[in-house]
């Protein structure tokens, strides 16, 4: 007969195991290491060149890390379901003309136009989504069809000229003002990385506390057994790619307020960094894994290596070089990832 007390021991034990199951799961492990390589590059840096602990500059890097933190967001839900979107920079130009349209074409409301670029980004998030689930198109083509559209309609609304919000009072505090500034002067974070953190909070809580969240999961772990289950997979799809655009909306604003413009021929090349920061975070590109809190720390690192690069005067060509290297070196981690977990 099993003594209350061996019941005990082995609760313990089961508990532990758990604990140690997850502490030292692939994903976790990726993710600290990560984190230590995102410190690794802080110190690097701070040793080659004073100038880049300067206040100026880590603000700079903030501001950076805002809007392609926000893009990895976004790329982070559809990538756990099995997908890709290369549309995330496209969409985010294009929703910063539509703001400019409705605020310097159409003088409405600062809300009006904030509203306009998050609703035609979950419009197009929608298309994409549609394309993808019910017209059966791979992702991977019907997002790339949809970054040269919106590349294209970016073009044809702005007439191909940058769209200035130097009418609009107070659109800039969206993006480089600091509500935190006015009670820390010493400490002037932007409200862009507000924005960044809470966008994050907010998603991290939509992928593991609602149904949004368990699905999007479900679908990239096996999307056939979600279907046979009696889900209706493609309407969830759909809810994926439209809250991703969305959230791109967003990335929309933080980048037109931080230019105070809409520049039409801007987005192309964010979809990259996108990726990347959301794989270096630890989210696997065949789906059902991956973190907000780990596409953050990967954005922290696009932002840190691009801005240390260009302060110790690297080339600009050999700095695409060297974002093509981690996007290289961050998927076969994951495959490796992949390989162990099995």
């Amino acid at each position: 007969m099993t003594q209350p007390s061996d019941t005990a021991a082995l609760s313990n034990e089961r508990r532990t195991s758990g604990l140690r199951a997850r502490v030292f799961s692939p994903t976790a492990l990726q993710k600290l290491l990560a984190f230590t390589s995102l410190i690794l590059l802080l110190i690097f840096f701070s040793f080659a060149s004073p100038a880049f602990m300067q206040m100026d500059n880590i603000l700079g890097i903030l501001q950076a890390t805002a809007v392609n933190g926000v893009l990895a967001i976004a790329s982070t839900f559809v990538i756990i379901t099995g997908g890709i979107d290369l549309s995330v920079g496209t969409l985010m130009t294009f929703t910063a003309v539509i703001c400019g349209v409705f605020l310097t074409y159409w003088h409405l409301p600062m809300w009006i136009g904030v509203v306009a670029a998050i609703a035609t980004g979950a419009v197009c998030g929608t298309v994409s989504g549609t394309l993808t689930a019910k017209m059966k198109i791979p992702p991977f083509i019907a997002t790339l069809g949809m970054m040269l559209l919106l590349k294209g309609l970016s073009l044809v609304v702005s007439s191909d000229q940058p769209i200035y919000f130097t009418d609009t009072e107070n659109f800039y505090m969206i993006s480089q003002d600091s509500l935190i500034g006015y009670f820390l002067p010493s400490v002037p974070v932007p409200n862009a990385v507000l924005i960044l953190f809470a966008l994050a909070i907010a998603s991290s809580i939509a992928l593991n506390r609602t149904a949004l969240g368990r699905y999007t999961f479900a679908l990239g772990s096996n999307e056939e057994a979600v279907r046979l289950s009696g889900v209706n997979v493609d309407r969830w799809k759909i809810a994926i790619y439209s809250v991703g655009g969305a959230i791109c909306g967003v990335a929309g604003l933080l980048i037109a307020s931080r230019l105070n413009s809409a520049q039409p021929a801007l987005g192309q090349g964010y979809e990259l960094e996108a990726i990347a920061a959301v794989v270096i975070g630890g989210t696997s590109l065949s789906g059902g894994s991956g973190t907000i809190l780990g596409t953050i720390i990967g954005a922290f690192i696009m932002s840190v290596l691009t801005n240390g690069l260009r302060i110790m005067s690297v080339a600009q060509e050999w700095q695409i070089v060297v974002t093509g290297l981690i996007i290289i070196l961050a998927v076969y981690a994951d495959i490796l990832r992949r390989k162990k977990a099995g």
